[in-house]
Protein backbone atom coordinates (compact mmCIF):
# COMPACT_ATOMS: atom_id res chain seq x y z
CA UNK A 1 0.00 0.00 0.00
CA UNK A 2 1.49 3.94 -0.88
CA UNK A 3 0.32 7.24 0.74
CA UNK A 4 0.32 9.08 -1.79
CA UNK A 5 -0.43 12.20 0.13
CA UNK A 6 0.84 13.35 3.60
CA UNK A 7 2.43 16.29 5.60
CA UNK A 8 5.12 14.07 7.37
CA UNK A 9 7.28 17.34 7.24
CA UNK A 10 4.96 19.06 9.67
CA UNK A 11 5.42 20.29 13.45
CA UNK A 12 2.49 17.63 14.33
CA UNK A 13 5.66 14.55 13.85
CA UNK A 14 8.44 16.77 15.67
CA UNK A 15 7.98 14.76 18.91
CA UNK A 16 7.79 11.26 17.17
CA UNK A 17 8.97 11.69 13.62
CA UNK A 18 10.86 9.24 13.39
CA UNK A 19 8.92 6.32 15.30
CA UNK A 20 5.87 7.71 12.92
CA UNK A 21 7.64 6.82 10.01
CA UNK A 22 9.19 3.39 11.26
CA UNK A 23 5.03 2.25 11.62
CA UNK A 24 4.45 3.19 8.33
CA UNK A 25 7.72 1.28 7.12
CA UNK A 26 5.87 -1.84 8.79
CA UNK A 27 3.08 -1.33 6.96
CA UNK A 28 3.38 -0.01 3.61
CA UNK A 29 5.76 0.42 0.59
CA UNK A 30 6.55 3.80 0.79
CA UNK A 31 5.22 7.43 0.99
CA UNK A 32 5.00 10.39 -0.83
CA UNK A 33 5.51 13.82 1.03
CA UNK A 34 3.45 16.85 0.07
CA UNK A 35 5.46 19.86 0.01
CA UNK A 36 3.61 23.21 0.91
CA UNK A 37 5.19 26.04 0.70
CA UNK A 38 9.12 27.13 0.49
CA UNK A 39 10.12 25.80 3.27
CA UNK A 40 7.90 22.31 3.19
CA UNK A 41 9.67 22.06 -0.17
CA UNK A 42 12.92 21.79 1.33
CA UNK A 43 11.70 20.16 4.41
CA UNK A 44 10.05 17.19 2.45
CA UNK A 45 13.47 17.04 0.54
CA UNK A 46 15.62 16.53 3.00
CA UNK A 47 13.14 14.02 4.32
CA UNK A 48 13.52 11.76 1.20
CA UNK A 49 17.05 11.80 1.25
CA UNK A 50 17.49 10.49 4.78
CA UNK A 51 14.58 7.72 3.72
CA UNK A 52 15.88 7.52 0.26
CA UNK A 53 12.95 4.78 -1.18
CA UNK A 54 10.68 5.05 1.41
CA UNK A 55 9.57 8.89 1.61
CA UNK A 56 9.14 10.06 -2.08
CA UNK A 57 8.70 14.65 -2.21
CA UNK A 58 6.41 16.53 -4.37
CA UNK A 59 6.78 20.39 -4.45
CA UNK A 60 4.03 22.53 -3.76
CA UNK A 61 2.30 25.95 -3.20
CA UNK A 62 -0.69 25.68 -1.46
CA UNK A 63 -3.81 27.64 -2.76
CA UNK A 64 -4.86 29.04 0.37
CA UNK A 65 -1.55 30.72 1.65
CA UNK A 66 -0.04 31.59 -1.62
CA UNK A 67 -2.82 33.60 -2.44
CA UNK A 68 -1.25 36.36 -0.40
CA UNK A 69 2.37 35.36 -1.59
CA UNK A 70 4.72 37.92 -3.62
CA UNK A 71 5.58 37.17 -7.22
CA UNK A 72 9.07 36.63 -5.19
CA UNK A 73 8.05 33.90 -3.36
CA UNK A 74 6.29 32.20 -6.63
CA UNK A 75 9.31 32.70 -8.43
CA UNK A 76 11.69 31.26 -5.41
CA UNK A 77 9.19 28.21 -5.34
CA UNK A 78 9.14 27.72 -9.09
CA UNK A 79 12.98 28.19 -9.28
CA UNK A 80 13.75 25.81 -6.49
CA UNK A 81 11.01 22.75 -8.05
CA UNK A 82 13.28 23.33 -11.63
CA UNK A 83 16.34 23.00 -9.71
CA UNK A 84 15.31 19.39 -8.27
CA UNK A 85 12.93 18.01 -11.10
CA UNK A 86 15.43 14.68 -10.46
CA UNK A 87 14.61 15.05 -7.16
CA UNK A 88 11.05 15.32 -7.06
CA UNK A 89 7.71 12.94 -8.05
CA UNK A 90 5.70 15.36 -8.96
CA UNK A 91 4.66 18.94 -8.81
CA UNK A 92 1.64 19.60 -5.90
CA UNK A 93 0.33 20.09 -4.06
CA UNK A 94 -0.94 23.34 -6.08
CA UNK A 95 -4.57 24.27 -6.93
CA UNK A 96 -7.61 26.80 -5.93
CA UNK A 97 -9.59 26.33 -3.07
CA UNK A 98 -13.31 27.78 -3.01
CA UNK A 99 -14.11 26.20 0.35
CA UNK A 100 -11.90 29.06 2.23
CA UNK A 101 -11.49 31.20 -0.03
CA UNK A 102 -15.11 33.38 -1.51
CA UNK A 103 -13.29 36.68 -2.50
CA UNK A 104 -13.08 36.90 -6.21
CA UNK A 105 -10.02 38.69 -6.45
CA UNK A 106 -8.37 36.32 -3.85
CA UNK A 107 -9.27 33.15 -5.90
CA UNK A 108 -8.38 35.34 -9.50
CA UNK A 109 -4.88 35.10 -7.85
CA UNK A 110 -5.10 31.75 -7.02
CA UNK A 111 -5.88 31.20 -10.50
CA UNK A 112 -3.10 32.91 -11.68
CA UNK A 113 -0.40 30.74 -9.42
CA UNK A 114 -2.06 27.40 -10.10
CA UNK A 115 -2.01 28.01 -14.21
CA UNK A 116 1.30 29.15 -13.60
CA UNK A 117 2.28 25.90 -12.11
CA UNK A 118 0.36 23.49 -14.47
CA UNK A 119 2.37 25.57 -17.20
CA UNK A 120 5.68 24.45 -15.22
CA UNK A 121 4.38 20.88 -14.99
CA UNK A 122 3.63 21.28 -18.75
CA UNK A 123 6.47 22.48 -19.99
CA UNK A 124 8.78 19.80 -17.69
CA UNK A 125 6.22 16.92 -18.69
CA UNK A 126 6.28 16.08 -14.88
CA UNK A 127 2.84 14.73 -12.86
CA UNK A 128 0.83 17.44 -10.82
CA UNK A 129 -1.48 16.90 -7.91
CA UNK A 130 -3.78 19.42 -7.25
CA UNK A 131 -6.08 20.39 -4.80
CA UNK A 132 -9.34 22.10 -6.45
CA UNK A 133 -11.48 22.13 -3.34
CA UNK A 134 -15.39 23.01 -4.39
CA UNK A 135 -13.92 24.08 -8.01
CA UNK A 136 -13.42 20.61 -9.19
CA UNK A 137 -15.80 21.19 -12.38
CA UNK A 138 -13.89 24.09 -12.80
CA UNK A 139 -10.04 22.92 -12.81
CA UNK A 140 -11.37 19.98 -14.86
CA UNK A 141 -11.87 22.97 -17.69
CA UNK A 142 -8.70 24.22 -17.14
CA UNK A 143 -6.34 21.38 -17.34
CA UNK A 144 -7.65 20.23 -20.88
CA UNK A 145 -4.96 23.02 -22.29
CA UNK A 146 -2.36 20.93 -20.71
CA UNK A 147 -1.51 18.15 -22.86
CA UNK A 148 2.27 17.48 -22.41
CA UNK A 149 1.03 16.49 -18.30
CA UNK A 150 1.76 12.92 -18.37
CA UNK A 151 -0.62 12.71 -15.28
CA UNK A 152 -3.62 14.86 -13.00
CA UNK A 153 -4.16 13.53 -9.59
CA UNK A 154 -7.45 15.32 -7.70
CA UNK A 155 -5.86 14.88 -4.15
CA UNK A 156 -8.71 14.35 -1.70
CA UNK A 157 -11.25 14.31 -4.21
CA UNK A 158 -15.05 15.74 -3.57
CA UNK A 159 -16.42 16.68 -6.32
CA UNK A 160 -19.74 15.17 -7.84
CA UNK A 161 -19.85 12.13 -9.84
CA UNK A 162 -20.58 13.91 -13.10
CA UNK A 163 -17.13 15.86 -12.53
CA UNK A 164 -15.83 12.42 -11.81
CA UNK A 165 -16.92 10.89 -14.87
CA UNK A 166 -15.18 13.81 -17.37
CA UNK A 167 -12.27 12.53 -15.11
CA UNK A 168 -12.17 9.03 -15.95
CA UNK A 169 -12.45 9.98 -19.67
CA UNK A 170 -9.34 11.87 -19.55
CA UNK A 171 -8.20 8.27 -18.90
CA UNK A 172 -4.40 10.43 -17.81
CA UNK A 173 -6.31 11.57 -14.17
CA UNK A 174 -6.75 9.72 -10.89
CA UNK A 175 -8.87 10.47 -7.77
CA UNK A 176 -7.64 10.29 -4.44
CA UNK A 177 -9.31 9.01 -1.46
CA UNK A 178 -7.96 9.32 2.09
CA UNK A 179 -9.27 8.09 5.44
CA UNK A 180 -12.08 10.22 5.21
CA UNK A 181 -14.05 7.46 3.57
CA UNK A 182 -13.93 5.88 7.72
CA UNK A 183 -16.69 8.20 8.33
CA UNK A 184 -17.96 10.87 5.25
CA UNK A 185 -20.86 9.37 3.29
CA UNK A 186 -20.33 11.55 0.58
CA UNK A 187 -16.88 9.94 -0.19
CA UNK A 188 -17.81 6.27 0.76
CA UNK A 189 -20.87 7.24 -2.17
CA UNK A 190 -18.26 8.09 -4.83
CA UNK A 191 -16.13 5.60 -4.39
CA UNK A 192 -18.71 3.25 -4.96
CA UNK A 193 -18.99 4.47 -8.72
CA UNK A 194 -15.58 5.11 -9.80
CA UNK A 195 -13.90 3.00 -11.65
CA UNK A 196 -11.02 1.38 -8.86
CA UNK A 197 -8.55 2.25 -11.93
CA UNK A 198 -8.63 5.89 -11.57
CA UNK A 199 -8.22 5.61 -7.67
CA UNK A 200 -5.55 6.62 -5.32
CA UNK A 201 -5.23 6.16 -1.43
CA UNK A 202 -4.15 9.09 0.82
CA UNK A 203 -4.07 10.04 4.54
CA UNK A 204 -3.29 14.26 3.95
CA UNK A 205 -2.23 13.05 7.92
CA UNK A 206 -1.73 15.17 10.61
CA UNK A 207 -5.44 15.99 8.46
CA UNK A 208 -8.61 13.97 8.31
CA UNK A 209 -7.91 11.58 11.32
CA UNK A 210 -10.76 8.81 11.76
CA UNK A 211 -12.00 10.94 14.95
CA UNK A 212 -11.82 14.71 15.34
CA UNK A 213 -8.99 14.76 18.73
CA UNK A 214 -6.77 12.26 16.75
CA UNK A 215 -3.62 13.42 14.79
CA UNK A 216 -3.70 11.13 11.38
CA UNK A 217 -0.40 9.53 10.17
CA UNK A 218 0.44 7.76 6.70
CA UNK A 219 0.24 3.55 8.17
CA UNK A 220 -3.55 4.59 8.65
CA UNK A 221 -3.87 4.71 4.61
CA UNK A 222 -4.52 1.13 5.50
CA UNK A 223 -8.28 1.89 7.03
CA UNK A 224 -8.54 3.52 3.57
CA UNK A 225 -7.92 0.60 1.44
CA UNK A 226 -9.99 -1.70 3.58
CA UNK A 227 -13.21 0.89 3.42
CA UNK A 228 -12.74 0.81 -0.10
CA UNK A 229 -12.58 -2.81 -0.46
CA UNK A 230 -15.93 -2.95 1.57
CA UNK A 231 -17.40 -0.49 -0.13
CA UNK A 232 -16.63 -2.39 -3.70
CA UNK A 233 -17.54 -5.67 -2.16
CA UNK A 234 -13.93 -7.24 -3.22
CA UNK A 235 -10.84 -8.44 -1.34
CA UNK A 236 -8.08 -6.13 0.36
CA UNK A 237 -5.71 -7.64 -1.90
CA UNK A 238 -7.43 -6.54 -5.00
CA UNK A 239 -7.52 -2.22 -3.95
CA UNK A 240 -4.29 -3.08 -2.58
CA UNK A 241 -2.77 -3.92 -6.05
CA UNK A 242 -4.67 -1.79 -8.47
CA UNK A 243 -4.15 1.47 -6.24
CA UNK A 244 -0.23 0.56 -5.80
CA UNK A 245 -0.16 -0.35 -9.37
CA UNK A 246 -1.81 3.41 -10.15
CA UNK A 247 0.68 5.42 -7.62
CA UNK A 248 4.02 3.87 -9.31
CA UNK A 249 2.79 4.31 -12.40
CA UNK A 250 1.89 8.14 -11.77
CA UNK A 251 4.90 8.90 -9.81
CA UNK A 252 7.10 6.05 -11.40
CA UNK A 253 8.13 4.58 -7.75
Amino acid sequence: MIDTHCHIDFEDFDKDREETIQRAKDKLDCIVASGFSNDSNRAVLELSKEYEGFIYPTFGFHPVSSQNSTNEELEEAQNYLIDNLDNIVAVGEVGMDYYYVTDKAMRERQREIFTSFLDLANEHKVPIVMHVRDCEKKAVNIIQDYGDIPYFVFHCYGGSFKTAKRIMDMDNAYMSFSTMLCYSKQHQELVEKIDLDYILTETDSPYLAMTKDERNEPVNVVNAVRKIAELKNTDVDVVDDVTTKNARKIFKI
